[in-house]
């Protein structure tokens, strides 16, 4: 149920969600009168032109719907290349850093400066960005601010690499936005959650049989859990989370995978208690649980299931590396320069700002353990980066 506090649109956002909706209820019509969950997320988020990442609202930062890490400040994107810098120098000068999903700019601005200071700077750093209307934001905003040489080395991508490479994948707040399956036990059966029209037109859940991959799928997570899930139990699923990860990884010959994201191991994500998902909505810094409002107008995510990832990342033949919060990991990779730093700026209000930067990032109320780290490395040692506050022993 949408929360009817929620702030109106603007009569041109009501119109761009109200050509989005009419796109999506000509696939309905198309399907049978229902779509699967999966496919309304996709075109939600990524219809060219009308989805909320593929448009032009902000999306980001205090004027947008939310905030990530990287929009706090520098502290989280110095923090990840002092973990990751090793790695780059053992390469050495064919390293590539390759950002996936780099939203606004501001990891990349960060990291990049970073890189120059450190004179740990790749031979490349290459986005991978869907959103032609972000990609022509994050030009902008390294092309103004970043010495001319640097900015040479960005290389915006339209597709996975297709040709052998070496470096580092970073990808924070990512996977939590990929098109996830929503299931839901009736008796002995999984069904499928989808999306239909009431007798308004509106859109609706509707739910039909799944088909046997995802029935298998879920019946796997039950094994695995040792438990069969209750009646009337919903929640989501990445079916895709292996292939995605192979076409990502496929021609990364050595090197180190690091995600962030907000999420569980299994046995936390499909608790009994849980029995309505973890699917959050954001809507100008609101968070509500209604998917179906105003399509392309807010963001819809699902909380990372991490034992699925580790299962992903070791399938594609890579050694994992290691599992734990945002917060451990950042107080292993630098947090305390970070602090000594801020301790000595003169202004009170930029050392004030910058503390309550490294607040949000670190505690257990805010990003500190609700924001989890997950690495995995092939032919080099990335363990040391991992090392503090391991939770493999969860997953």
């Amino acid at each position: 149920m949408t929360d009817t506090a929620l702030p109106a649109p603007g009569p041109e956002a009501r119109a761009h969600s109200e050509r989005l909706v009419a796109a999506i209820t000509a696939q309905i019509d198309a399907g049978g009168g229902a779509i699967a969950f999966s496919r309304f997320m996709d075109l939600a988020l990524y219809a060219p032109g009308l989805g909320y990442y593929s448009a032009g609202a902000r999306k980001f930062g205090a004027d947008g719907d939310f905030v990530t890490s990287p929009e706090l400040g520098a502290a989280f994107a110095e923090c990840v290349i002092d973990s990751l810098s090793p790695v780059l120098r053992e390469i050495g000068n064919e390293a590539v850093f390759l950002e996936l999903g780099a939203g606004s700019g501001a990891f990349a601005l960060a990291a990049l400066e970073h890189f120059s200071r450190t004179g740990t700077m790749p031979a490349q750093y290459w986005l991978l960005e869907p959103s032609a209307d972000l990609r022509e934001r994050q030009q902008i905003l390294l092309r103004d601010a970043l010495p001319a040489e640097d900015f040479a080395r960005c290389r915006w991508l339209d597709n996975e690499p297709t040709t052998p490479w070496r470096g580092v994948l970073f990808a924070n707040e990512v996977i939590d936005a990929l098109p996830a399956t929503r299931f839901v036990i009736r008796g002995d059966e999984v069904r499928e959650q989808c999306v239909g029209r009431d007798g308004d037109g509106n859109f609706c859940f509707v739910e039909r049989p799944a088909d046997a991959a995802l029935r298998e799928i879920v019946r796997a997570v039950e094994r695995d859990l040792d438990a069969p899930f209750a009646e009337g139990y919903c929640s989501e699923i990445l079916p895709q989370l292996p292939a995605w990860i192979a076409a990502i990884a496929e021609q990364l010959q050595q090197g180190v995978m690091l995600f962030v994201d907000y999420g569980y191991p299994r046995r936390e994500f499909y608790l009994p208690e849980r029995r309505d998902g973890t699917l959050v909505c954001h809507y100008r810094h609101r968070a509500h649980n209604d998917p179906l409002f105003l399509p392309g107008l807010q963001d819809l995510t699902a909380f990372v299931d991490f034992t699925a990832l580790a299962e992903a990342g070791t399938q594609m033949g890579f050694e994992f590396a290691g599992y734990c919060t945002q917060a451990s990991f950042l107080i292993n990779n630098g947090l305390a320069d970070r602090l000594a730093a801020i301790e000595a700026i003169n202004d009170l209000a930029e050392r004030y700002r910058r503390h309550q930067e490294i607040k949000k990032l670190t505690l257990p109320g805010e990003m500190g353990e609700r924001f989890q780290v997950m690495g995995f490395q092939r032919g080099i040692d990335f363990s040391r980066g991992m090392m503090l506050g391991d939770l493999r022993r969860r997953l």
